[in-house]
């Protein structure tokens, strides 16, 4: 089910948002990931893991089997873990981490939109929980996120329905503007990568905010417009690659690093 506060007066449209690298510059999982990390949820070994599906991202694309790989390890790890701790968790990595990220452009846009009585809606693939929390933040009707299965307040470790990704995101929105009696045709969606074009398909406005090369390159050919919120620094670190990805490898990277130094240190130590 959607994160789905109260709706205030609505004009019969809504704002859909992606989260990550539209809202939030980079990626908001692996600063929860991160977190969970610091708090012992996982160890180096599951670090090591997500690196080489990160690295096969990288030289190969994403692929289904990848996001089914991905999930099913996800999942695990949280399994028996109570929803209200990954969730205290998630408040504070958005106090101390997120909010600092926030592209001051978009939640320009996105008051814009909350300002003219249209409901605006997170739509992403991050835990519900977190894209809930996230939503209530930037004071938005609701999220349409990922979500997990749980059970007398502790996760179970399986999933509900999809991961929201790619054609589960437009999916979702007309679930959604059915159930909301919302005019999709009046209706405005914002993403930053191919994979939100489901969603971006289903409005009458679609407009990529921050877009990877392959969107912005569709976004041209079919006379979207275009909106730019990154720094001229970050515009040049996200061609040709997904920010996201870069900032996940990295990070496996130097967490599998300092692990093998300390490790090292206390085996010389012990000599």
């Amino acid at each position: 089910m959607p994160s789905h506060p109260t709706p205030t007066t609505s004009s019969g449209a809504a704002a859909f948002f992606d989260v990550d690298n539209t809202i939030i510059r980079g990626a908001s999982a692996f600063h929860l990931a991160r977190a969970l990390y610091q708090r012992r949820f996982f160890g180096t070994s599951d670090l090591l893991r997500f690196g080489l599906i990160q690295a096969k991202y990288l030289v190969f694309g994403e692929s289904r089997s990848q996001i089914e790989t991905v999930r099913t390890r996800a999942l695990s790890l949280i399994a028996g873990r109570s929803v209200a701790e990954v969730t205290a968790v998630g408040e504070e990595v958005y106090d101390t981490v997120l909010a600092l990220r926030i592209f001051p452009g978009t939640k320009r846009l996105l008051d814009e939109h909350l300002a003219a009585g249209d409901q605006v809606w997170l739509v992403t693939a991050t835990p519900v929980e977190i894209g809930g929390l996230i939503a209530r933040r930037l004071g938005a009707t609701g999220c349409l996120g990922t979500v997990a299965e749980h059970d007398g307040g502790y996760y179970t470790g399986a999933l509900i329905g999809d991961l929201m990704h790619g054609e589960a995101k437009g999916a979702a929105v007309r679930e959604l503007a059915e159930r909301e009696g919302l005019d999709l045709e009046a209706s405005y969606a914002y993403g930053d990568s191919l994979n939100d074009l489901p969603m971006m398909r289903s409005v009458g406005h679609p407009c990529p905010i921050n877009p990877d090369v392959r969107l912005r390159r569709y976004a041209k050919e079919v006379g979207w417009p275009i909106r730019e919120f990154r720094g001229r620094g970050q515009r040049a670190a996200g061609r040709g690659v997904r920010t996201a990805s870069w900032a996940g490898a990295a990070w496996v990277a130097g967490l599998v690093v300092r692990a093998a130094r300390r490790s090292l240190r206390k085996r010389l130590q012990g000599r």
